[in-house]
């Protein structure tokens, strides 16, 4: 295929906008993208719609895409909208990507919002639970709380209050890793530490303000060893991305100087491997798959954005992605490898901790952060020299994995 490229990309801030509409949020992302690629409306030839919270929250089911699209200005071009768990947003950009390459387009624009935060918060967690296979729950859950026996949580490390059972499932690969490879709670607090001291810097974060290692271990608990400032929040927000081919570029007039290339985009689903072969694990693989398509490896990168929906979230995607030895992604956090400045910053945006997590945004907001730090243009959070960038997203699970996942590699 021809090259690919992000002409255009722009976010909201993530938080909690209780105030504000789906089609307000998508339209003020939109607004942004088009200003930052140079283009009007009219030049979008197709569009990727990523949500998942305007069905079971909003009750717009079937054509949400559609209906938000039609309230900022968009219609008559193919609409596709994207369901794929959390990895949405970046499953979006993926079949945008596709469709250029294919030569169905010169332009495709890729948008992910959501409104999460609504007055019966038990309704939005309820979200996560359609995130696995919903006839085997039970089932599903006790397999996943398997991989955390072995470690006995210290008595109070569990919070009376409602939270996902998804967190629940981080805790257990948080303990598997921990008896696995000598992973330490204070290591997985690091991450944490590391991110919320990012996000100072992002003025799109939900959270600026810095925690200490200490700060985060003291904090209340979630479930043992993840603490209240490890967890993702509930988010609302939205975010875009415009994408063109070489004649796309040549058509809106875009400034060559400020767009980036999309070396590689891959998506991959889960695999029924076993919990002793990590070498096999999704991300693992679909790493493997971006760095042959880009002719780059993991030495290569200069920044990352990875899924963290909890701390330990970083440090397995670390190691899946090559940019840490296995079982020395906790080590590494540690020692500060991955703090800006460091041999290989992650989550320089602040990642999904602080950040915040808008589902079917999120993956197009990690895009974003990598965007700008790859024109130059993130500030006092800004990888200095950077050329190259990786960004993964997954998404639900099947089996003791992902059940979708996603890997962008980025380069200027």
């Amino acid at each position: 295929m021809g090259n690919i490229y992000i002409a255009g990309v722009a976010m909201t801030v993530f938080g909690r906008h209780v105030d504000r509409s789906i089609d307000d949020l998508a339209g003020e992302a939109l607004r942004g993208a088009l200003k930052d690629a140079g283009c009007g409306r009219d030049a979008i030839e197709a569009a990727f719609y990523a949500g998942i919270t305007n069905g079971p929250l909003q009750g717009q089911t079937s054509i949400p895409g559609q209906v938000v699209f039609s309230k900022i200005g968009i219609e008559g071009i193919p609409v596709f909208n994207v369901e794929n768990a959390c990895a949405s947003g970046s499953t979006a950009v993926h079949l945008a990507v596709q469709r250029l390459a294919a030569g169905a387009c010169d332009v495709a624009l890729a948008i992910g919002a959501e409104k999460m935060n609504i007055p019966d918060k038990v309704k939005s967690f309820a979200i996560f639970e359609g995130g696995w296979d919903v006839s085997r729950v039970e089932e599903n859950f006790e397999n996943l709380m398997k991989l955390g026996e072995g470690i006995e949580p210290p008595p109070g490390s569990e919070s009376d209050r409602p939270f996902s059972r998804f967190m629940s499932v981080y805790a257990a690969l948080c303990r598997h890793h921990m008896k696995t490879y000598g992973t330490t709670q204070r290591q997985i607090a690091a991450v944490s530490s590391k991110n919320h001291m990012h996000s100072v810097h992002n003025p799109y974060s939900q959270f600026r303000k810095p925690f200490s290692i200490d700060e985060v271990l003291s904090a209340p608990p979630i479930t043992y060893p993840i603490t209240l400032p490890m967890c993702s929040p509930l988010s609302d927000g939205a975010a875009a991305a415009i994408l063109c081919t070489e004649e796309g570029l040549r058509r809106i007039g875009a400034d060559r100087g400020r767009c980036v290339r999309v070396a590689a985009s891959v998506i991959r689903s889960f695999t029924h491997r076993r919990v002793d072969e990590p070498e096999k694990s999704i991300g693992r693989l679909a790493a493997l798959e971006a760095y042959e398509r880009a002719g780059l490896g993991p030495e290569d990168m200069d920044v990352a954005e990875v899924h963290d929906a909890s701390a330990m979230g970083e440090i397995l995607q670390a190691e899946n992605l090559g940019l840490a030895p296995l079982g020395q992604g906790g080590p590494a956090a540690e020692r500060g490898e991955f703090t800006l400045g460091g041999r290989m910053p992650i989550n320089t945006s602040g990642g999904l901790e602080s950040k915040g997590h808008p589902l079917g945004a999120t993956g197009i907001g990690q895009i974003h952060e990598l965007v700008m730090q790859l024109r130059g243009e993130a500030g006092a959070r800004q990888v200095q020299g950077a050329r190259h960038a990786i960004q993964e997203n997954g998404g639900g699970f099947q089996g003791i994995e992902e059940a979708a996942l996603a890997i962008h590699i980025l380069s200027r």
